[in-house]
């Protein structure tokens, strides 16, 4: 059931209109008004408020806002004010066992129907199978979106670090690559030049939050271009890298505005960037879900942030867990977990040293071997925790 509002002609039952924004052609079934009950008449005219029902097979092909249209006489343009909802954060949704691939695209499409703000479009990782690229409106949209399917719909899911699409210039005349996975990304002896996304980013907030936005701004390497009063609020114009955007830029400039700064922006093409990929390792093994590419200029802030924060959220273990930040071979950062320890010595009451020594020196060993083949199980909300960089 559509409702719609009538500008100008008639809707009638039988009749085939267009979608203009959708370009989908659909004949209506059923034309009538709330009055408060369904009331079916014949047709709907100029300024009249009612619903109809058409042979419309996915509700993806019906978005608010649109404009109908006769499809014998179509309209010469659409109606104006049809905006579609930018996503601000994008990363990928997978799942943890491979059969439930499509029990989560049917998952994530009702979601899609009564949030209008998320959009989705599928996605394979070579590390991770077969998902979902998502975007959201900030990283508690995520949460959220995340929370509900996992409730709701029983689903297991890893969540990768948010991202958004490189272009790579490969050597050798090799051509260009659009990267959409960092864990994708190919050797850097490879790489001529990497492109970033950039934006230009609209900030409206009051004056007694402006220091700490144009803080905020500079810290993600944006660059003014503007600043102007209007009615008591600044509105501030900023070039920035999207990929700082999707990180958590959105949540901070509400955190520290109170919630009242209000945020839109636009693309305007991509710049070359000193870029790098960085992984993250756990117990030496790398962790796709967490790799992302950032700038060489504060890969090391960002490395000691994450690992930070991977070592309060994953439980301990028997052995001691090594979790390090990465560029290539080098390592920019490292936190260690220590290990649970058993009390060995506690059945020596007295007796010689040695026998304490040798004790400690076989548990070493066994925790070594532990470490060596054991596997370290990292909790869901740490793949979403580690991402928030900001101060709580």
């Amino acid at each position: 059931v559509i409702l719609v509002r009538v500008i100008d002609g008639m809707i009638r039952k039988g009749q085939q209109i267009k979608f203009m924004a959708a370009g989908t052609t659909h004949l209506i079934d059923r034309v009538g008004a709330f009055r408060p009950k369904i009331e079916q008449l014949p047709d709907l005219g100029p300024g009249e408020i009612g619903f109809i029902t058409a042979q419309i097979k996915e509700v993806a092909q019906a978005r608010v806002g649109d404009t109908l249209t006769d499809a014998k006489r179509p309209a010469a343009e659409a109606l104006e004010g049809f905006k579609e909802v930018q996503p601000v954060v994008f990363c990928g949704l997978f799942p943890v066992d491979a059969a439930d691939f499509e029990k989560l695209r049917e998952s994530i499409s009702k979601l899609r129907l009564n949030d209008a703000s998320f959009s989705f479009e599928m996605e394979t990782s070579a590390a991770l199978g077969f998902g979902f690229r998502c975007g959201f409106l900030g990283l508690l949209h995520l949460e959220i979106i995340q929370e509900r399917l996992t409730r709701e719909y029983d689903l297991d899911l890893i969540t990768t670090a948010p991202s958004v699409v490189y272009q790579i210039e490969l050597t050798h005349g090799g051509g260009h690559i659009e990267l959409h996975n960092p864990a994708d990304m190919p050797d850097p002896s490879k790489i001529e030049t990497i492109s970033e996304p950039w934006i230009q980013a609209v900030i409206y907030v009051p004056d007694e939050y402006l220091g700490s936005i144009l803080k905020l701004c500079q810290e993600r390497r944006g660059i003014q271009k503007n600043l102007t009063y209007v009615g008591g609020r600044a509105q501030v114009t900023y070039e920035l890298p999207l990929n700082e955007v999707v990180f958590d830029f959105y949540d901070r400039l509400k955190s520290l505005s109170k919630g009242y700064a209000s945020f839109d922006y636009e693309q305007i093409g991509h710049r070359e960037g000193d870029l790098v990929k960085m992984g993250i390792l756990v117990n030496e093994e790398p962790v796709d879900a967490l790799s992302m590419i950032v700038h060489r200029g504060t890969a090391e802030v960002r490395g000691r942030g994450m690992v930070e924060r991977l070592k309060e959220l994953i439980p301990r273990h028997l052995f001691k867990i090594p979790i390090q930040a990465a560029i290539g071979g080098k390592v920019i950062a490292r936190e260690t977990i220590s290990a649970m320890r058993k009390d060995v010595t506690a059945k020596c009451y007295g007796g010689d040293a040695t026998r304490k020594k040798k004790l400690l020196e076989k548990q070493k060993k066994g925790k070594a071997k532990m470490r060596e083949y054991g596997s370290v199980s990292i909790p869901q909300e740490a793949f979403i925790a580690a991402l928030r960089m900001g101060e709580e």
